[in-house]
C-alpha cells in the first residue's frame, strides 16, 4: 500500500534506527515437527512489554492452511531500505511478513496490519509458481531491498543445485525472476546480504537440498563437501565477482551479518564446525584497497564430553562441537551475538576493532550434554539457535530449534520448543531475564521477528 510520506519505522541510518520506540510485539514462526499428524505451522505473536500482563505470552496465532511446510526463516516486505536515494518504492509499507516453508517451497503472505496481534493470511506463492519463473526451489532468507524483495532459494526444484535469489515485487509479491546474470563458480546458497553504498551483496553457502534435508551426511560432513566459501557480487549488475574461500575444513559458512554503517567494508559469517577439531569459527570480510579478503577472527573450541551423554553422531568423537548457527550484529556495529547450538551458548563479543574481537558475555541455555537451566524451568533441551537483537541493543530474543531432521541428530530426545529473552548491557555483559520464558507444546520456535524491524531486518544508505 502506498503511503503519502515514508513509513514511521524506516530510518535514513542505523544511529537513527537506535533511537526508535522499544518493541512491543515479536513474531516468531513454529513449525510442526511431526505433520503426519496433521498440525499446522503457524506465524505466532508474542507480548514483548515488560509492563504487560501478559508478558511473554503468545498472544496471537495464525496457522497456515497445509501441513508440513516447515516454517523458517522470514521477513518484511518492505524497510529502511526504502529510503535509499535510487530506491523506486520510496512511499511503501513495512506491513507484510513474508514466510517461506523450507519443505514445501510455499511462501505465505501475513498482513499485520490492522490488527498486529492478529496476522491475516491474504496470499499464497506456491511452489509451483517459484519454480517455472525462477528455476529454484526451497526458498529460505527473505531481505527486503530497496528495489524488490529478494529471496534466497538451496537449489533446483529436483533438490539439486544450483541454488540462488530471486526477487518478489514489493507490493504485489509476483515473482519476477532469477536475481543472477553471471552466477561464475557459486553453487551453493544460503544467505545473503550486501553493502548498499558500495553496490556489493555477498552470499554464503550450505548445501544443495538433497544434501541437507534428512540431516547432516556423515560422510559428505567428513568429506569436506558441504559449502565453505562466500561470493562477492556486484549488485547492480548482478554478476559475480570474487569467490573467497574458507578452506575445505570449515564446513557450512553460514549467517551474514555485514556492517550497518554504509560508509564501511566489512562483515562476519559464521561456520558451523570445522572437520579438523570440531571448532566453530567467525571470519571477517572485509574490502582491502580495491579488493575484497577474508580472514578468521573468532574461534571457538569443542569441550570434551563423555560417550555416554552424546547422541550417537557424536559418540565417536568424545566431544560436544559448539555448532555456531546464527550470529547477529549490534546496529552501531559494537556487539557480534553467536549462537552455539551445541554447547547452548550464547556469547558476546565487542567487535570495536572487528579484527580484533573481544569476549565480554556469555550464558548457557540447553546444550547437548549441559542442558542449561533458565529461572523458569528445568534443565533445557535444544539450545541458543535463531536470535534476533533489538535495534537499541538491549535485548536479544532466542529460539531453540534449528531444523527438523538436524534437531533429531543432536538431540534425539526431541527438542521441546521455547524462547527466552537476554539482556544486554551498554558496556557489554549479558543476563538471562528471569520473567520471560515461552513454551510451545508439541511445535519448535525458529525465527523471531520484531514489530517495527530489528539489527537484522533493516539495511540503511546513509551512514
Amino acid at each position: 500500500m502506498a503511503l503519502w510520506k515514508p513509513d514511521q519505522t524506516f530510518y535514513p541510518s542505523a544511529r537513527m534506527a537506535m533511537q526508535a520506540p522499544r518493541e512491543q510485539l515479536g513474531y516468531v514462526v513454529t513449525f510442526n515437527p511431526t505433520p503426519a499428524n496433521g498440525k499446522h505451522d503457524a506465524l505466532c505473536v508474542l507480548d514483548l512489554d515488560s509492563e504487560s500482563k501478559t508478558y511473554s505470552q503468545v498472544v496471537g496465532r495464525t496457522e497456515v492452511p497445509n501441513a508440513g511446510d516447515e516454517l523458517h526463516h522470514f521477513g518484511w516486505n518492505a524497510c529502511s531500505a526504502a529510503l535509499c536515494p535510487y530506491a523506486p518504492h520510496p512511499h511503501i509499507e513495512r506491513r507484510y511478513l513474508l514466510v517461506p516453508g523450507l519443505r514445501s517451497s510455499r511462501i505465505y503472505v501475513f498482513d499485520t496490519k490492522p490488527d498486529a496481534r492478529n496476522p491475516k493470511l491474504v496470499k499464497t506463492i506456491e511452489a509451483e509458481e517459484i519454480a517455472s519463473r525462477t528455476g529454484y526451489s526451497r526458498p529460505h532468507t527473505i531481505h527486503c531491498g530497496p528495489d524488490a524483495i529478494y529471496v534466497s532459494a538451496l537449489g533446483a526444484p529436483n533438490g539439486d543445485g544450483p541454488g540462488g535469489i530471486f526477487l518478489l515485487d514489493h507490493e504485489s509479491f509476483d515473482v519476477l525472476g532469477r536475481w543472477e546474470v553471471d552466477r561464475g563458480p557459486q553453487r551453493f546458497a544460503y544467505d545473503f546480504w550486501w553493502h548498499l553504498g558500495w553496490d556489493i551483496a555477498v552470499t554464503s553457502e550450505w548445501g544443495t537440498p538433497n544434501m541437507i534435508e534428512n540431516g547432516v551426511v556423515p560422510e559428505l560432513l567428513l568429506g569436506n563437501k558441504y559449502g565453505h566459501a562466500i561470493h562477492i557480487w556486484n549488485l547492480r549488475n548482478r554478476r559475480h565477482l570474487k569467490s573467497l574461500d574458507l578452506g575445505a575444513e570449515n564446513q557450512m559458512a553460514l549467517e551474514l551479518r555485514p556492517s550497518h554503517d554504509p560508509t564501511k567494508t566489512f562483515g562476519f559469517v559464521g561456520v558451523v564446525i570445522s572437520t579438523k577439531d570440531l571448532s566453530a569459527s567467525i571470519w571477517l570480510w572485509h574490502r582491502d584497497g580495491g579488493d575484497w579478503k577474508i580472514r578468521k577472527v573468532i574461534e571457538i573450541p569443542a569441550e570434551p564430553a563423555d560417550e555416554s551423554a552424546l547422541p550417537p553422531a557424536l559418540k565417536p568423537f568424545k566431544a560436544v562441537p559448539p555448532l555456531i548457527t546464527d550470529i547477529n550484529l549490534s546496529l552501531d556495529d559494537k556487539f557480534l551475538y553467536v549462537a552455539c547450538f551445541g554447547t547452548g551458548d550464547l556469547k558476546q563479543y565487542d567487535v570495536s576493532d572487528p579484527f580484533k574481537p573481544r569476549e565480554t558475555g556469555s550464558v548457557r541455555l540447553g546444550g547437548i550434554v549441559s542442558h542449561g537451566k533458565h529461572p523458569k524451568s528445568g534443565p533445557l533441551n535444544g539450545a541458543s539457535q535463531m536470535i534476533e537483537l533489538s535495534r537499541d541493543g538491549r535485548r536479544v530474543y532466542m529460539s531453540n530449534s534449528l531444523y527438523g531432521a538436524w534437531d533429531a541428530q543432536f538431540y534425539p530426545e526431541g527438542v521441546r520448543g521455547w524462547v527466552a529473552k537476554i539482556d544486554c548491557a551498554p558496556a557489554g555483559g549479558m543476563t538471562v531475564d528471569p520473567n520471560f520464558f515461552t513454551t510451545f507444546d508439541g511445535e519448535r520456535a525458529h525465527q523471531i521477528r520484531l514489530e517495527g524491524g530489528d539489527s537484522s531486518s533493516d539495511s540503511f544508505c546513509y551512514p
